[in-house]
């Protein structure tokens, strides 16, 4: 019977591969099959721990997506984003705007979490697989390096576009001035920013290069305009005739509530000029709309002051001719 006993566990420990494992020793103790036990062992001992890992790689994606999910839809709302915010301005209009950006920035940080996740997933699985991660690893290093020295500009670019779309910096249809020159952003990727000038250029910008930029889009804007009255006119009069013709602006509703945000006020007087004297008017009016106000108020202004009679002033040049009294001719 000892002889016996010795010959089986002798057969079970050939039969499983050294180290032997408790579970390939059960099986072969259960079925006396050597094929089954080692390829049931070799399933629930590496590929166990493989599905786990996979698993949890799916719980955090998870997870991940719905932190990605609560953090942009925080980031969509208006009253979280535009601190100050004027309240005549249009909440439909701004909550698009914000939506459109969180949106956009969502699809990038899934992107590049999903793809960090499962690469890190990826490579504890490999090692439950016994495969060595040492070559892998190390050759991922250096075409990481490679990568990194020869596009340190992409890169850059890409933290940009990733940052700008965060802080929210400008949007498609604003106006904006890039140091290059001013004109409206028509495209915006994470890597350049499509924006038509004046002129109907369009310059595709690299994001990482905008180190200054001016938007005039953002919120409100401010309509300003000086107005030149002559130093012969009352100039109290003058000034009550221009606020008269803001009122009036303010009163239609073409502009007032829509295009402007408040009356035009009247500031005073601005400076003294070689010809005329200087009133400042200013306005505040929709984003993207105080150029097209501006031209409009001066139109205003310029009919209310000749029905007032009070003409525009020109240029004045005193010219003073100094005439030599004749010389007195001598007697021949």
């Amino acid at each position: 019977m000892i002889n016996v006993a010795q010959g089986s566990e002798a057969d079970q420990s050939t039969a499983c591969a050294e180290p032997a494992g408790l579970v390939c020793d059960t099986l072969y103790g259960w079925t006396n099959n050597e094929a089954l036990s080692q390829v049931v062992a070799i399933l629930i001992e590496r590929g166990l721990p493989v599905v786990l890992i996979l698993l949890g790689g799916w719980l955090v994606t998870r997870a991940v997506k719905r932190a990605i999910h609560h953090f942009t839809q925080r980031l969509g709302r208006p009253d979280l984003r535009d601190v100050g915010k004027d309240p005549t301005l249009s909440h439909e209009a701004e909550e698009l705007r914000a939506k459109a950006r969180a949106e956009t920035l969502a699809v990038v940080l899934r992107s590049v979490a999903l793809i960090s996740i499962w690469a890190f997933t990826a490579l504890l699985a490999l090692a439950q697989l016994n495969i060595n991660l040492g070559p892998l690893i190390a050759g991922a290093g250096i075409v990481g390096i490679a990568v990194g020295f020869g596009a340190q500009s992409v890169v850059r670019d890409f933290l940009s576009g990733v940052f700008m779309m965060i802080e929210d910096i400008y949007s498609v249809g604003d106006d904006i001035d890039f140091g290059k020159g001013r004109g409206t952003v028509e495209k915006i990727t994470l890597r350049s920013t499509s924006i038509r000038t004046r002129q109907g250029v369009v310059w595709n910008v690299p994001n990482g290069r905008i180190d200054f930029l001016a938007n005039y889009s953002q919120l409100w804007a401010r309509a300003q305009i000086d107005v030149e009255v002559p130093y012969s006119c009352d100039l109290r009069r003058a000034m009550e005739v221009i606020k008269a013709a803001g009122e009036e602006m303010w009163e239609d509703p073409q502009w007032g509530g829509d295009e402007l945000s408040e009356p035009p006020e009247v500031k005073g007087v601005q400076s003294l000029g070689e010809s005329g004297i200087l009133i400042r008017v200013r306005a505040k009016t929709r984003p993207s709309v105080q150029w097209r106000t501006e031209r409009e108020l001066r139109l205003r202004i310029k009919e209310a002051l000749e029905e007032a009679g009070i003409s525009m002033p020109f240029p004045h040049r005193t010219v003073v001719i100094k005439q030599e009294p004749a010389e007195t001719q001598k007697p021949s």
